[in-house]
């Protein structure tokens, strides 16, 4: 056997005597690959009776921007509920509507040209609930499609979710300019006090007030999600397209058994994020566009203490078959992910934008820690990134010390290929530590690349076969 065939196969032997099963750290024998197939085939549809209730039937009334269905939405989520469940329709034409709350064994199903327009009115998102914003618990917004401790839900159908969010809505609430918002303006930066409504949180957050008592104002500014089933099980999100979000576009939170297949998520607002499985366990992502003014998918697992505190990482994520155009980031890990993320598999996606920014990205820093560990990546075919193809941050927003140091290892990306980009690798670490471990990167091509590698603060970084401007660097330590 060659020596780089002997080398490979060292390698692999390390990576399967570190692999974890589950977040407890067991040693198992199986091969990454195979370890996918079996989360696969955990991860099962919901299923639902074939009982029909058709929002028109309740009350509801179409094509009146004056007039929203919230009402007569949740009364047939309602009798769905109570009957055992089944369909909730939204027929064709264009229904107004605040915020829905689905229950158990509810599926919301949008006809082919049906389109649910949400109110752009704050108080339609009263009251307020039990949510995580960018990381932290409170009592904020209520999402503008929210489930709490519900199982076998589902968003299904063809139709439109437009949140119609934009300069003059939700967006300048950023406190940027290109957003719509303008000198003298509240934003979440700050509110009449000129106190940040973001920093009012974060205060809360560090002084450990409990969550019950962490409520938020209108003038915090603090945007509600798109869609948030929150501690729920069996959840399935499919088929429809999502435009103009106030804030991220699907985060499912703290839940078990999660779908989202062949969703449009088309929206360019500020942290509109396309998907952001948060703490939760079992989740396929497959078949989706991502265009986004944000990361395309981002797994998280809580900010800071409230992430430790409930120390509950996302674990199980598997990601195929989807098309990433703008974004911060294709597929990424963090940046708040202080409980941990175990075991995420990604392959067989299109990437292509001048405005994504980098293929795989990882990010944290030394306040918000996190071990991250057994992250794979195969057959990712990208026409062009702006910035890496392979980025790990560890000073995120430029924090380059603090008291948890974030922890990343075992990482496999393999059969990767990009036509430009400004880095091929580019792994940012401090400088006076080692928080990478274990990264092999095989099979890759990369071109018209302008810096091939940049690498501080890892270890164990082997490069097989990866062709880089057309030249096959040989890089063994």
């Amino acid at each position: 056997m060659k020596k780089k065939g002997v080398l490979s196969l060292l390698f692999i032997m390390i990576f399967l005597s570190g692999l974890t099963a589950g977040c407890k750290g067991k040693v198992d024998n199986v091969l990454p690959w195979d370890k996918m197939d079996n989360v696969l085939s955990s991860i099962k549809d919901p299923v639902f009776r074939e009982n029909t209730f058709n929002i028109m039937d309740f009350g509801a009334v179409v094509n009146n921007p004056e007039l929203l269905n919230t009402k007569a939405i949740e009364k047939a989520i309602e009798a769905c509920h109570k009957a055992g469940g089944g369909v909730v329709l939204i027929p064709n034409g264009t229904f107004y509507t605040g915020s829905i709350e689905l229950k158990s064994n509810v599926n919301l199903h949008l006809s082919d040209s049906s389109v649910l327009k949400f109110s752009i009115n704050p108080q339609d998102y009263f009251p307020f609930v039990i949510t995580r914003w960018e990381g932290w618990d409170c009592i904020n917004f209520k999402p503008l499609i929210y489930a709490y401790k519900q199982t076998n839900i589902a968003i299904t159908g063809n139709g439109i979710l437009d949140g119609q969010a934009n300069e003059t809505n939700w967006w300048p609430w950023k406190g940027k300019e290109e957003y719509g918002w303008e000198k003298g303006m509240i934003s979440q930066e700050w509110n009449h006090n000129q106190v940040s409504g973001r920093d009012r949180l974060e205060a809360m957050e560090q002084k450990n007030v409990p969550v019950e008592k962490r409520l938020m104002k209108v003038e915090d500014r603090l945007r509600p999600p798109f869609i948030q089933p929150y501690l729920c099980q069996n959840v399935l999100i499919q088929d429809v397209k999502i435009i103009n979000a106030p804030f991220w576009l699907v985060h499912p939170l703290v839940s078990e058994n999660v779908i989202v297949r062949n969703v449009t998520m088309n929206s360019h607002g500020p942290n509109n994020d396309g998907c952001d499985p948060e703490s939760c366990k079992n989740v396929l992502i497959e078949g989706c566009y991502f265009n986004t003014g944000d990361d395309c998918i981002a797994i998280k697992s809580g900010r800071n203490n409230d992430g430790r505190r409930w120390g509950k990482p996302s674990e199980n994520i598997i990601i195929r078959n989807c098309i990433m155009k703008d974004g911060h980031g294709g597929i990424v890990v963090g940046s708040e992910i202080s409980g941990g993320c175990y075991n995420v598999w990604a392959e067989n996606c299109e990437m292509d934008s001048p405005e994504l920014e980098r293929v795989v990205r990882i990010k944290s820093n030394a306040i918000r820690g996190g071990n991250i560990e057994n992250i794979y990546v195969r057959n990712i075919r990208v026409g062009e990134c702006k910035e890496a193809v392979f980025r790990v941050e560890m000073k995120y927003e430029n924090v380059k010390e603090g008291p948890n140091i974030p922890s990343v290892k075992n990482i496999i990306l393999e059969n990767i290929t990009c036509n430009k980009s400004k880095y091929g690798i580019y792994i940012d670490g401090l400088e006076n530590s080692v928080q990478v471990r274990n990264v092999l990167v095989r099979n890759c091509t990369f071109n018209n690349v302008k810096i091939e590698k940049k690498i501080v603060g890892a270890e164990n970084i082997t490069l097989e076969n990866v062709r880089i401007n057309e030249l096959v660097e040989l890089l063994e330590k």
